[in-house]
């Protein structure tokens, strides 16, 4: 039975969630903002699986030791942050190899033209810089994880909408020429995620080398925090808080007392720009003090987050091996059994 119609025979709506992050550098607010507090909210909306996109990030990163600790470090992090195992199912992508598979039948009914005009590719085509083909079919590899766990939602900002636009297109393709396979995924925009300045004003990114990262030691957060950028609008001049990316970041993290009470001060004026700051980096400690707490107590229990990975593997690849068999049938890559004839 296709798998939405068994939900919807019973009149029960239900939601499977997909959601994935890459392993390129240590989770920092805009992750967490932008996307993760979402996704630990959605765990109760239904299944979750979430994902650390290890085959992702090597379009980017190529040292082998960096990577596998940064794997480890994010497992550690989406753990210590709320992600519970035992409501959501964590994993990483490259132990899920039945995705890869599924990748390639999708590329069967990808067009050229619809690659070209994605973001990534089409920035770096701008820029100048050379672009390879893991970047160019990146778009398939994101919609071969989503459409191999029959996600009905995903999380994600609006620079990611495209992407599951693409995957939408492609699973469509697939169920025009081969039948009902593929269930087609719906976005959900993650409220503010756009709003997540870096320390330089621009959107937090690790491309940009702006980030605020959750789990930093005291004194390096302390440090970016300082060295955030400001204008030189004099001291006593009222100012607007909500164009100022300060008060964005400080609003984040601080209670919504505390965000009523910064924002007066703006409009009043006769503060300096160190005030924020320091008020930011207290604001973002009691924020995140429970997760720090957490992370400790993760980190001294040897072989808890390989276990997390390793039964949410079994989990992953069980659904995954079922969604891909559908589709091999589908397009007609499973034989008939016949005599003296191995399957």
């Amino acid at each position: 039975m296709h798998p939405e119609k068994s939900a919807k025979k019973q009149g029960v709506e239900t939601a499977r969630v997909l959601s994935g992050i890459q392993p390129t550098g240590r989770i920092h607010w805009g992750n967490y903002f932008g996307a993760i507090r979402q996704c630990i909210d959605l765990q109760t909306a239904g299944e979750a699986f979430y994902f650390i996109a290890d085959l992702h990030a090597l379009t980017t990163l190529h040292e082998p030791a960096r990577l596998r600790s940064l794997v480890h470090d994010a497992a550690v992090d989406l753990v210590a942050l709320g992600l519970d195992p035992e409501r959501a199912t964590l994993f990483v992508q490259s132990d899920v190899p039945e995705v890869t598979e599924l990748a390639w039948l999708l590329m069967t009914v990808t067009p050229m033209g619809l690659l070209e005009r994605c973001h990534a590719y089409k920035d770096k085509k701008v820029k100048g810089l050379t672009a390879d083909a893991g970047l160019f079919t990146y778009p398939v590899l994101m919609s071969a994880d989503i459409l191999a766990y029959d996600a009905t939602v995903v999380p994600v900002g609006e620079d990611q909408v495209q992407h599951i636009e693409v995957c939408r297109d492609l699973a469509g393709a697939f169920n025009h020429l081969y039948g009902p396979v593929f269930t087609l995924p719906k976005p959900r925009l993650v409220e503010g995620s756009a709003r997540v300045p870096g320390t330089d004003g621009q959107k937090m990114s690790k491309s940009y080398n702006n980030t605020l990262d959750i789990f930093a030691d005291p004194a390096t957060q302390k440090k970016k925090i300082g060295r955030i950028t400001t204008d030189s609008r004099p001291v006593e001049e009222p100012k607007n808080p909500e164009e100022d990316h300060l008060y964005q970041l400080y609003s984040l993290v601080a209670t919504p007392a505390d965000r009523l009470a910064m924002a007066d001060l703006y409009r009043r004026g006769g503060f300096g720009y160190g005030e924020v700051k320091k008020a930011i980096l207290e604001a973002a400690t009691n924020f995140f003090a429970a997760a720090h707490s957490r992370r400790g107590e993760i980190e001294g229990d040897a072989g808890r987050i390989e276990g997390i990975l390793a039964a949410g593997a079994l989990r992953a690849r069980a659904k995954a091996q079922e969604v891909l068999a559908r589709a091999k049938l589908a397009c007609g890559l499973t034989r008939v059994k016949m005599p003296g004839r191995p399957v």
